[in-house]
């Protein structure tokens, strides 16, 4: 009785934590991670950085440092990307932009982020994917994929989204879901995408919220994601999507805080 009772509780604990049923690990392997073990920059072996202020295609006012710990830090096992308002920049901002191109990619896995979110009107910040070598060409030819997105003047609301040559934003016809999250910055969260050859997966704290089908027709502009993708951790500030009811100027410092991330594929290489 006694050994049952415990099978029963550990089985409520990995019940629990998303390790089995929706968005379950099982099964899986774990081929990369960074658990932010190790205080100060970013571990260069698996992140380098997008610099500058050019907008980024969506009319954005930060500009993205590189190596500067006010920006981008681990600390207490947590990695932050942090936004603070600074006149000596023309934007008025500064930010930053983590990716692992061209140091790890992946074509299918599951992918999850525990994050907690920042808050505030103009604040943007986002969890997702490029194409490492953009096969099917520029964007959004070749595709994106967005883990998480919130905006602040949305607050409490997440987004799960993808883009293509026939469904992206300028046109209207993305791919995607929203779910209302209230404690979204106030708690970590679990972000989560199982991506394979016939649809992607996006999921909440393992619970599936969306999916985005494999149309089977050959086309790559409907289905470019048959090629690699790196990850992308950035927070900006304002822009076409962010900035659309304005920014807060007294809201500032805000950040973003990723307690691990990891990926994982049915297969052990």
């Amino acid at each position: 009785m006694f050994k049952d009772s415990i099978g029963i509780l550990i089985m409520a604990l990995l019940f629990g934590n998303g390790l089995f049923g929706c968005g379950s690990t099982e099964s899986k392997y774990l081929v990369w991670s960074d658990e932010f073990e190790q205080d100060g920059l970013p571990n260069p072996s698996k992140w380098s950085y997008d610099v500058g202020d050019n907008g980024w295609g969506n009319n954005e006012l930060q500009f993205y440092t590189e190596k500067n710990p006010k920006n981008a830090r681990v600390e207490d096992g947590v990695l932050i990307i942090e936004v603070h308002k600074d006149s000596t920049y023309e934007k008025g901002y500064t930010s930053a932009r983590l990716l692992t191109r061209g140091k790890a990619s992946w074509t299918y896995g599951y992918i999850e982020v525990r994050a907690r979110m920042p808050r505030g009107l103009g604040s943007w910040p986002a969890i997702w994917m490029l194409p490492e070598e953009k096969v099917y060409g520029n964007w959004p030819k070749s595709g994106e994929i967005d883990i998480m997105e919130h905006v602040g003047y949305e607050q409490g609301v997440v987004h799960g989204t993808v883009h293509t040559e026939s469904f992206n934003h300028m046109r209207g016809t993305q791919k995607g879901m929203q779910v209302e999250l209230p404690t979204c910055s106030d708690e970590f969260h679990v972000y989560a995408i199982d991506w394979t050859e016939d649809k992607i997966d996006f999921f909440i704290d393992g619970e599936k919220y969306h999916t985005f089908q494999n149309t089977q027709n050959g086309e790559s502009d409907e289905w470019p994601f048959d090629q690699s993708f790196h990850l992308i951790f950035n927070v900006a500030v304002g822009g076409n999507w962010g900035g659309s009811k304005g920014v807060d100027p007294t809201v500032w410092p805000q950040r973003m805080e990723i307690d691990y991330v990891r990926v994982y594929s049915q297969n052990p290489f």
